[in-house]
């Protein structure tokens, strides 16, 4: 199940990329991300008292608070500059940067959640740098 969800998130990040693109035009780049932030607060709440999943935020640990929070931190600083850079380039350039998150992801995820790093991991690393900067050039 989770390669369906994983699946469908990449649908909806290359709907958000093109969306986003279109929506800046003539927007200040910082106010467009309040405006995208706010419309994700709601629905990651409603989702929250859909499911009625409330009542585990008294249950959510100090580390945990710790690190969602940086992880909030990282998420903003990432759609204001996600943002900035896609209301003054061309969304077909942007985009592939961005994605080299994955790339920095699994080097990360080696280094400090102590993941294995295989030989597929470096191809796939190698195949979606160069992959990028073909793209970008």
């Amino acid at each position: 199940m989770w390669a369906v969800f994983a699946l469908l998130s990449a649908i909806f990040a290359a709907l958000t990329s093109i969306l986003a693109k279109i929506g800046i035009d003539g927007v200040n780049s910082n106010l467009a991300t309040a405006v995208r932030t706010v419309v994700v607060v709601i629905m990651a709440w409603g989702m929250v008292f859909l499911t009625h999943t409330q009542s585990g935020l008294s249950e959510i640990s100090k580390k945990s608070w710790l690190f969602l929070v940086l992880s909030g931190l990282a998420t903003g600083a990432s759609w204001l500059c996600y943002y900035r850079a896609l209301q003054i380039g061309e969304a077909s350039k942007v985009v592939p940067i961005d994605k080299l998150s994955v790339v920095i992801t699994l080097i990360l995820a080696f280094v400090f959640l102590h993941e294995q790093f295989t030989g597929k991991s470096v191809i796939g690393c190698i195949l979606i740098g160069v992959g990028t900067l073909i793209m970008v050039l």
